[in-house]
């Protein structure tokens, strides 16, 4: 085998070993971004919550638009390591008497969210 063609086997390798399965082993950090949102937490939420209630129950929400300061938006993303991303939404819409009248998203309403509270 001369030079030439072992300097292009080494050349095409190298070049081919970007696609293979070797960026496996390299570490990736899972990057979480947002509001982690747990199906308990989801489940406290009642129809006619006040917004502190809310906040008190969720936290703050990771948006609230100057326009329509009664839609609050609740994001999550998660990005593992070598896999897809995956983004979870959260929207809550209030009343002009700032009491909660609905959810959205990608979470289920709670059983008992169409429940008043006492």
């Amino acid at each position: 085998m001369n030079w030439k063609t072992f300097a292009a086997l080494a050349l095409s390798v190298s070049l081919l070993g970007g696609c293979s399965l070797i960026e496996r082993l390299v570490y990736r950090i899972d990057i979480n971004q947002g509001n982690y949102l747990d199906e308990k937490d989801i489940d406290n939420l009642r129809y006619g919550m006040n917004q502190e209630q809310v906040r008190y129950v969720l936290g703050s929400p990771m948006l609230v638009e100057p326009e329509y300061p009664n839609t609050w938006y609740y994001v999550f993303y998660h990005k593992p390591g070598h896999h897809e991303p995956e983004q979870k939404n959260l929207i809550l819409k209030f009343d002009a008497n700032r009491q909660l009248i609905s959810m959205s998203g990608d979470y289920p309403t709670g059983a008992n969210f169409n429940k008043p509270l006492n």
